[in-house]
């Protein structure tokens, strides 16, 4: 089975070896679409609340938690518009 007609495609890994979450590539294209697009904003959010906060009493280990929350967001969000961006072009 070649990776197009793969129907399931893992999220990349950010705290393991194996692959746990995946993502329907058969899925509709709107609610992959909706799915990245809540995750996305939800990550902005989350850093304007961040940037508007002082994180001078902040520990560092609070903010490599900060970071850490936003890079698996958006590597999230990058894995579902691959998704999306190679359905599109096999369309």
């Amino acid at each position: 089975m070649n990776q197009r007609d793969q129907r399931f495609t893992p999220l990349t890994p950010t705290a393991n070896t194996h692959p746990v979450l995946l993502i329907d590539t058969h899925a509709p294209l709107p609610e992959l679409h909706a799915c990245a697009s809540e995750r996305l904003h939800a990550t902005l959010d989350y850093l304007t609340l961040v940037a508007c906060t002082s994180l001078s009493d902040s520990a560092t280990r609070d903010i490599n938690t900060i970071t850490n929350v936003a890079r698996i967001l958006v590597q999230d969000v990058a894995d579902v518009f691959g998704v999306i961006e190679r359905r599109g072009l096999e369309g």
